[in-house]
């Protein structure tokens, strides 16, 4: 989760709109590569006890000390965790009789019931200490090592102690080495001493109370110690504590401080976080980063990695140079090796703690809606890149929306879903299917307005970008369809029993029904003109325009789009209870919506007056969406040819956003780090919002301040498809995000 300057990516472009042929100056994302975080993750068996310590050295090789002995890691890698395994490796070894593990020299090092010793130096490094309970020691100068049972300090070398000591009325809890000032530091619960490497002094410099942990830091002119509640800054050179506790930490119970390749980490009972140069931390909690959200201790790992033991197993945290188009590729390939049902886009449900193996294609309620964003998003990429892959993708996407038409018996009512017969019981909702006429198929009845707009979307992208004809052939009549159907049934979608689903509605009764202040007004009107357009931009069929038109000028559709949103809340006391209902609490789901629906309300405008006021609209939206960074309605505004859209918070969204997308329990509402805010109307719970990487994964229409997720741990991945790519492929057609720079 790194926060690089985005700044220093942004370039002047122009970028050319074939909407009206119009060429204006906006600023450009110049996609160079950036850090990219991701987590390995190797977990404890049951039988092996809790971890002592973890190291890695000059060769890469990782061990694990447990209750049980030494382990490494065995068989894992990204999105498939392994386990820690008894490392057999030196046969003598698994006899000795181990208390700690360390590095000195960027080599393993061992502290057992009798000496220090290691494999290295051609094993010659056997340096007694005289304590057989020792549990702590740190190397020193010229191979000298202090070692410490918790109560008595020596220190050795080779078979000589030449020091003994003791902190009085207090308990060793970690010793540090600062080699510049040949001064080893010595950390109790309440105390911290120095010892000197060469007089052998040992000096009280600090007291204080709960102290857990400790560090040098800062190229060792500071130290920090960690305590149960936050964490103090030391000066190593004055002796004196720097400004006062810090608590406004994502968890205040430290258990473990750590500087790594000069970056400061921090172990709680709470997760992993790093100190950023913005003065905030990156979170790294829940099984998306860790084994376990209780950390014991923080390393350095292979290649720059960092290691986070906890006591559930040792997590491996990377970060590598990746560019957006490379993330791309990546996501791309996970949605076509494990997302794809019968053509839709789907999520990967049913697994078994994350195990990618184990899952299954679940059908959804808005497959169509999922797939018609990933359509689109795909659209977008043979668009910009020609690719025959891309052009493959839609025409097996716009196959399984096709047959959505076909699979059922009411004439261009599109289906929510479809599945093979007999299974019925096991699917979502199974009070919605249907049997089709088609032997062996059911589908899916209750169709809503979120899948309609999703479709009109898709297909007018299609129909406009995608340069096979019988593609936009079966895309334009698609929309006809659907459209033809909507206005033959006085602006309803009409289900298998004659009746309006729930959410089919854009006759003017049921919209104009809605108080000025409730969403679903101002929504319906801007998704059926936007719908309106497309077709008569594709069709040509007068009856398209003149329904748009005459919704708008006599049934008060323009100005109902046209209402600030700033006016949206709850329905007035005297208004009806499905007003009510519908007015409880701002609705994401309407976002994506709108903004869906904001590319044929835009770009399909019936005339300049219209663009302009409709242009108005979208940037008032996206004015009010601006707290919440989301990638997708940054870009979608870009549409409107506006040089303000938010790209840096789009560009944000995008590079943060995790490349593990399994739904792993999150939580977040218990940080110090963080401005909670009263509860409010749009549901936004903190001040910022919080890093993608750090919060419950979700689509578009979910709350982007939702700041935990406590069910079903690792039994679900989500596709890339709708979430990621959509916005991306669409950033680079409408040249605000370049093509790949290069590393």
């Amino acid at each position: 989760m790194q926060k690089l300057c985005l700044l220093a990516g942004l370039v002047t472009c122009f970028v050319f709109l074939a909407a009206n042929d119009q060429i204006l100056a906006q600023s450009a994302y110049s996609d160079k590569p950036y850090d990219q975080s991701y987590s390995v993750k190797y977990y404890l068996r049951k039988t092996d006890g809790g971890l002592l310590g973890a190291g890695c050295d000059r060769n890469g090789i990782i061990q694990a000390l447990s209750s049980e002995g030494l382990l490494h890691p065995s068989g894992g890698y990204f999105l498939s965790p392994g386990t820690l395994q008894p490392d057999r490796t030196y046969r003598p070894v698994k006899d000795m009789k181990l208390a700690a593990i360390g590095t000195y020299e960027q080599q393993l090092v061992y502290l057992d019931n009798r000496a220090v010793v290691s494999n290295a130096w051609a094993g010659k490094l056997f340096a007694e200490h005289q304590l057989p309970q020792a549990r702590l020691f740190v190397g020193g100068a010229d191979f000298m090592f202090l070692v410490s049972d918790g109560k008595t300090l020596h220190l050795v070398k080779e078979s000589a102690v030449l020091w003994k000591g003791a902190i009085a009325d207090d308990e060793v809890i970690g010793i540090r080495y600062q080699s510049a000032a040949n001064l080893f530091w010595i950390l109790g619960k309440k105390t911290l001493y120095t010892l000197s490497g060469r007089e052998h002094k040992l000096t009280k410099v600090f007291d204080g109370a709960n102290f857990t942990s400790f560090d040098l830091a800062s190229k060792s002119q500071k130290l920090l110690i960690g305590t149960t509640d936050g964490y103090i800054e030391f000066d190593t050179v004055s002796k004196k504590q720097l400004g006062s506790i810090h608590k406004k930490l994502p968890w205040t119970e430290i258990t473990t401080v750590a500087d790594v390749n000069g970056k400061l980490w921090f172990g709680s009972t709470k997760g992993a976080f790093s100190l950023r140069s913005d003065g905030k931390f990156d979170y790294y909690n829940g099984e998306r980063w860790l084994p376990g959200d209780e950390v014991t201790a923080i390393t350095a790992g292979p290649k720059n990695t960092v290691l986070v033991q906890t006591t559930a197993g040792l997590a491996e945290i990377a970060t590598k140079p990746m560019t957006l188009h490379e993330k791309a590729l990546f996501y791309e390939d996970q949605v076509r090796s494990r997302h794809m049902r019968n053509g839709f886009n789907a999520s990967l449900d049913g697994m078994e703690k994350g195990d990618l193996s184990t899952g299954y294609l679940a059908d959804s309620d808005n497959d169509g809606l999922w797939t018609s964003m990933y359509l689109a998003g795909e659209v977008f990429r043979y668009a910009v890149t020609k690719d025959k892959d891309a052009l493959q993708n839609c025409r097996e996407s716009l196959d399984a929306m096709e047959r959505l038409y076909t699979i059922n018996p009411v004439p261009g009512f599109p289906a929510r879903s479809f599945e093979r017969a007999g299974y019925i019981a096991k699917l979502s909702d199974p009070e919605r299917w249907q049997h089709s006429p088609q032997p062996g198929w059911d589908w899916k009845s209750t169709t809503s307005s979120d899948e309609v707009i999703g479709h009109v979307f898709a297909f007018g992208a299609m129909a406009e970008l995608v340069d096979d004809k019988s593609l936009q052939r079966r895309a334009i009549t698609l929309i006809d369809t659907l459209m033809s159907h909507i206005i033959s049934h006085n602006m309803y979608l009409i289900d298998f029993d004659g009746k309006p689903t729930m959410w089919g509605k854009w006759n003017p009764d049921y919209v104009n029904a809605f108080p000025i202040n409730v969403g679903d007004r101002k929504l319906n009107s801007s998704n059926i003109v936007a719908m309106l357009q497309t077709a008569y931009q594709f069709t040509k069929k007068e009856k398209y325009k003149n329904k748009a038109l005459e919704l708008m000028q006599k049934h008060g559709y323009l100005e109902n789009l046209m209402r600030p949103m700033s006016i949206i809340g709850k329905a007035p006391e005297d208004a009806d209870e499905h007003s009510k209902h519908m007015s409880d609490g701002w609705n994401h789901s309407d976002d994506e919506m709108y903004f869906v629906g904001y590319w044929g309300l835009y770009r399909y405008a019936l005339n300049d007056t219209l663009r302009a006021k409709f242009k108005k609209a979208i940037i008032d939206h996206w004015e009010i969406e601006r707290p919440e960074k989301e990638g997708a309605w940054n870009i979608f505004t870009a549409l409107t040819e506006t040089k303000t859209f938010d790209l840096n918070e789009a560009v944000w969204y995008l590079r943060e956003f995790p490349l593990d997308l399994i739904d792993w329990e999150i939580r977040n509402s218990h940080r110090k780090d963080i401005e909670l805010l009263p509860d409010n109307f749009r549901k936004q719970t903190t001040k910022e919002v919080l890093s993608p990487g750090e919060r419950p994964i979700q689509r578009h229409n979910g709350n982007t301040f939702t700041l935990d997720r406590n069910r079903g741990n690792g039994k679900s991945e989500h596709s890339a498809g709708d979430i990621w790519l959509l916005p991306y492929w669409m950033g680079r057609y409408l040249g605000v995000i370049s093509a790949p720079v290069g590393k």
